[in-house]
């Protein structure tokens, strides 16, 4: 990696990029610093973190930079862009208009774009209204007055829109998917604080056996669910393909040996995110309309679903919350996987081709087969990331480690960042190709 780094800065292209993109980057640190206006930002942190509850509030602060927390400009982030993605590829699915935009080349990819935009505007009208009202409600705008709502609407919809354009310019001038860039600087930006606060609490103050034991211990775990990620998000199982030699005239066609690459994590971090969203719906409910559980059955249901309760000490009832979060995350694998990869489309383009699966029929045949191997890896890359994801929220629950970044956090950074890697390498040798024409 620093290889490639060291290589690409020889470039000017990317050179260029890389300060335009880091210039980027130091704006979107100083909006997400900056108050909004009419906000009591001394108090907002305890609500965040009363009305979401402490595993959603984190979350949103690992993928805000801790904006969420300050409500600050840039507290809604690409949050609102990233939700319009997910809804507009599900809608894909149920609408044939936009699966065939979709499919519709660069003039379609033009006008899906467009439509995410202004879904996102809309996102962020819907959010920065629904959190203006909530602090009115709570005093914790400095004044209740209608024109102190509507101001702080406008701020929070107009940082969302101007950081969803930044990281447009990103893409078009800079190195790597903006939107995934920015999201990366924000999860990166917690970090170090993070790291302070497992100090303090496990390594400060202790003697020297407790401190070289505490310290060894937390390297070893971020190092271990590091590695772990990456191998999640690396690994592929390579499907071979055949092509029948043809006569095209005086020429042999044909007769290469190609693969179908399919990612173990087909769904990437998207069952995490769908999973932690839906169990934290009850609790943002009953918190943001102050909704009293005076059931102890339905207290305790509340408590089964947080994650922080799910391996403390005296919560044995939360792990019923823990059972359906695994079953979530394996439903949502098999969903995101079944909208994401069409067995049936890539069997009838091998078909047309002229290609085959040794060993395997065209047509059904190579369908079922492709099947047979997505649900077999579907449960290893589900079971990766419950693993990826619940090693954070083991330590959290035993030991109290309560930091924002966690399994969702670093799929995202690893991802991010391998993705960035193979665009510069890949601009390299298309410059090099370049160079050699010329």
């Amino acid at each position: 990696m620093l290889k490639t780094l060291r290589d690409a800065l020889k470039v000017k292209e990317i050179r260029s990029g890389l300060i335009f993109t880091l210039f980027i980057l130091i704006i979107v640190r100083l909006g997400s610093n900056i108050p909004t206006p009419g906000v009591d930002t001394a108090r907002i942190g305890d609500f965040i973190n009363n009305a979401l509850g402490s595993s959603a509030s984190n979350l949103l602060n690992s993928l805000t930079g801790g904006s969420i927390s300050q409500m600050a400009l840039f507290a809604l982030s690409v949050t609102p862009y990233i939700t319009s993605s997910i809804i507009i590829q599900l809608l894909t699915i149920a609408i044939p208009a936009l699966e065939e935009m979709q499919k519709d080349g660069e003039d379609g990819r033009k006008k899906m774009t467009a439509i995410t935009r202004f879904v996102s505007v809309a996102l962020a009208i819907i959010q920065s209204s629904g959190l203006a009202i909530s602090f009115r409600n709570a005093g914790l705008l400095y004044s209740k007055s209608a024109l102190t709502v509507i101001i702080v609407i406008i701020s929070l919809t107009a940082g969302c829109t101007f950081v969803m354009w930044l990281g447009e310019r990103i893409t078009e001038r800079g190195i790597g998917n903006g939107i995934s860039i920015i999201l990366l600087i924000n999860i990166v930006s917690r970090m170090p604080q993070d790291f302070m606060s497992l100090y303090e609490m496990f390594v400060k103050g202790k003697d020297v056996v407790h401190m070289v034991m505490a310290a060894a211990i937390i390297i070893a775990i971020v190092v271990l669910t590091t590695v772990l990620t990456i191998l999640l998000n690396e690994a592929i199982r390579k499907v071979p393909v055949s092509y029948a030699q043809k006569i095209q005239g005086r020429k042999n066609v044909g007769g290469r040996q190609t693969h179908i690459p399919i990612k173990v994590n087909t769904g990437n971090v998207m069952p995490i995110i769908f999973a932690s969203t839906l169990m934290s719906i009850p609790t943002i409910i009953i918190n943001f309309f102050n909704i009293r559980v005076e059931n102890p059955v339905g207290a305790k249901i509340l408590e089964g679903l947080n994650q922080n309760n799910w391996f403390r000490p005296g919560y044995p009832w939360a792990y019923i919350g823990l059972a359906v979060y695994i079953l979530l995350v394996l439903f949502f694998a098999y969903f995101y996987t079944s909208i994401s990869f069409n067995p049936m489309e890539i069997a009838n383009n091998i078909k047309r081709g002229g290609g085959f699966v040794p060993g395997i029929r065209p047509g059904k045949p190579t369908q079922d087969y492709l099947n047979n191997i997505l649900n077999y890896i579907v449960v290893i890359g589900a079971v990766g990331l419950i693993l990826v994801a619940i090693i954070p929220i083991f330590f959290n629950g035993r030991f109290g480690a309560d930091v924002s970044f966690g399994g969702t956090s670093l799929i995202i950074v690893s991802g991010v960042i391998i993705e960035t890697i193979k665009q510069m390498e890949s601009k390299m040798i298309v410059r090099n190709y370049k160079g050699f024409l010329s």
